[in-house]
């Protein structure tokens, strides 16, 4: 691909951003401390997906394979 279309694209999609969170209405300031916000609140989404989801479908594997019939685990 060529830089400068990948340049544009990423302006593109940020263009797209500030339209549809209409934030391209507000002062420099007030951009500032709006995307500070959404980018912690996105920050804090992703490391909660990544840290409880994989233990959530652990658990409900367990839940779901003692349902339906799985192994015991040993004892011993």
């Amino acid at each position: 691909m060529d830089i400068k279309r990948v340049k544009d694209y990423i302006y593109w999609l940020y263009y797209q951003y500030l339209l549809i969170t209409c934030s391209y209405v507000l002062e420099p300031w007030e951009q500032s401390m709006f995307h500070t916000i959404t980018v912690t609140v996105f920050a804090m989404m992703v490391y909660t997906a990544y840290v409880f989801v994989p233990i959530h479908v652990r658990l409900a594997f367990e839940f779901f394979s003692q349902i339906f019939g799985g192994q015991p685990d040993s004892t011993v």
